[in-house]
């Protein structure tokens, strides 16, 4: 006996690969006999009409599970969004790399009923809080799972800002940006930058320096409840931006200040039980595989 009875469902809208697998999503859900609501963008991908439709926060006070079709933007979204409803997500790729939505269209069937089985593993992955404040105001916020971005925004140059954290003043900086990202956020565009990968269950944050000018600039991991602050120069002639997962976008000007902490709400992701954070590196990065399975192949394309 399942012990989720109402399921909502978040599809990525504009998408005729997610909206094949949403069909097949509702269809399954409801032959399970269980409540199934859709967000409203995405119920305007399907054509069934005596399926419920609400907000994305509706879902979150009415279900005891969502599922995300789509890629991991769509959860990006959806997470942001949910999180402090603690209720838990579930993902179904239909982008590309989907480190975060790893269940495959092939096995939706499959993997979902051992969901609804109490087949499942559950993790938590926190969330940055995001605040620029201007003359002491708040001027523009934001959340993300993945990271916090500053960069250049329009144009190509240079930034000067300082870093602080925990009070405490780290070093001046003439770059690109930064990028302070989450563990979830070290496998996306912080591993682009140089970042190094953290597991999803270490309790800690990493600021990646964008193009910075100087050799000894280098990645910092700092403690998951830092308090981080960036101050941006005063002489900055570009019009830079903060961005929150690549979708919520903050105009900044010279002595805007960005405050950035870890927020008090965690997103519940849900798993299948053969899930493996290392797997999902080896396949979606391309590391290498066992090393008695390469010599196998090796001896397999001898003609001995």
């Amino acid at each position: 006996m399942t012990q989720f009875k109402h399921i909502g469902i978040i599809g990525r809208v504009g998408s005729e690969r997610a909206t094949q697998s949403l069909k097949r999503l509702t269809e399954f859900l409801l032959r399970q006999n269980l409540q199934v609501t859709l967000e409203g963008e995405t119920a305007g991908m399907l054509t069934a009409s005596d399926i419920a439709i609400c907000s994305r926060d509706e879902l979150g006070r009415r279900c005891d599970l969502i599922i995300v079709v789509g890629g991991d933007g769509s959860l990006l979204g959806a997470a942001r969004a949910l999180a402090r409803h603690n209720v838990p997500i579930l993902g179904i790729n239909r982008g590309r790399l989907g480190f975060l939505t790893d269940i495959t269209p092939s096995d939706l069937e499959e993997k979902v009923a051992e969901v609804l089985a109490g087949k499942y593993a559950t993790e938590s992955r926190f969330l940055l809080d995001m605040v620029v404040y201007r003359d002491g105001v708040p001027i523009g916020s934001g959340d993300a799972l993945n990271d916090v971005v500053l960069h250049p925004g329009e144009f190509i140059r240079m930034i000067e800002f300082e870093t602080h954290i925990d009070g405490q003043f780290v070093h001046s900086q003439r770059s690109d940006g930064i990028i302070i990202s989450t563990p979830t956020g070290s496998t996306a565009y912080a591993l682009s930058g140089g970042g190094p990968i953290m597991h999803p269950k270490l309790d800690a944050i990493v600021l990646v320096p964008m193009n910075p000018h100087t050799l000894s600039s280098r990645p910092i991991v700092v403690d998951g409840n830092s308090e981080i602050r960036i101050v941006l120069g005063e002489h900055n002639s570009t019009s830079p931006r903060v961005t929150c997962d690549g979708q919520i976008h903050v105009p900044i000007e010279a002595g805007d200040v960005i405050h950035v902490h870890k927020k008090p709400h965690k997103l519940k992701l849900i798993h299948p039980l053969n899930h493996n954070f290392y797997e999902s590196c080896r396949s979606k990065l391309g590391w290498g595989s066992h090393l008695g399975d390469n010599l196998d192949a090796s001896f397999e394309d001898q003609d001995v």
